[in-house]
């Protein structure tokens, strides 16, 4: 159990959600699947505007309905994305619904912390190492940035040819706790490759976020609905 990479399939239907989230009978269901998957690659690699790549998508949740389909973008610059008077979502939303057929309402929110993003945060390293930085100096800034914006641990590891070496190898770096196997812990999962000369270098990011806030009258109220060992009044036959 404790063997699991991706974090973020370990929780998703006990303590996460789904990220597409619509119900099909089985001759529809792949076609569906395959349409949330053009949708997502569309956004990230517009063909038009690639500028969306500088947005900050963290991640994109689809719903379905009889009638439309809603998109949700978690986006760190939300600006970029909406542009001047909200011409370009209006033009995306447009595009989208060319690419499926259906009704398309579009919406973006606006991440608060992308620091606590693991998607983001690789995405930023990747950036970085294809500019040619040094990649300890980057891992050690991105797990500073994520720890000082209130994160209780951080992960980094990278595989590839790294600095440029003719033999690829993995460096791993730990800042704080990184409870995989508690289910409670809110742990945040973010991968991507860094295109450089060298080779393709992999990046995989681990935030430990805290834990998931439960309610706190399930603890008494499951107590109190206790049976209990004896009973309270006795009967006579």
């Amino acid at each position: 159990m404790g063997q699991k990479v991706n974090p973020i399939g370990y929780r998703t239907g006990i303590m996460l959600g789904w990220k597409s989230r619509w119900y099909a009978n089985k001759k529809q269901f792949s076609e569906l699947l395959l349409e949330d998957q053009k949708v997502r690659n569309f956004i990230k690699n517009h063909p038009s505007n690639r500028s969306y790549r500088n947005a900050g998508i963290d991640r994109i949740e689809i719903e379905r309905t009889r009638d439309e389909v809603k998109v949700v973008l978690y986006v760190a610059r939300p600006g970029v994305i909406i542009g001047k008077k909200g011409q370009d979502i209006e033009l995306l939303q447009e595009d989208l619904q060319s690419l499926t057929g259906r009704v398309v309402n579009l919406k973006v929110e606006e991440l608060a912390r992308p620091e606590l993003q693991a998607q983001l945060v690789a995405e930023d390293i990747a950036q970085q190492l294809q500019r040619r930085s040094s990649f300890r100096r980057t891992m050690k800034r991105a797990m500073e940035q994520a720890m000082d914006a209130g994160a209780k641990g951080i992960k980094v590891q990278l595989a590839g040819r790294l600095g440029g070496a003719e033999m690829a190898r993995r460096e791993k770096q730990i800042s704080g706790s990184m409870p995989l196997s508690t289910l409670r812990a809110k742990i945040d999962y973010g991968f991507t490759e860094a295109m450089t000369a060298q080779g393709h270098i992999g990046i995989q990011v681990w935030i430990n976020q805290g834990m998931f806030e439960g309610d706190g009258t399930d603890g008494s109220d499951a107590e109190a609905g206790q049976a209990p060992k004896k009973p309270t009044r006795s009967y006579k036959r």
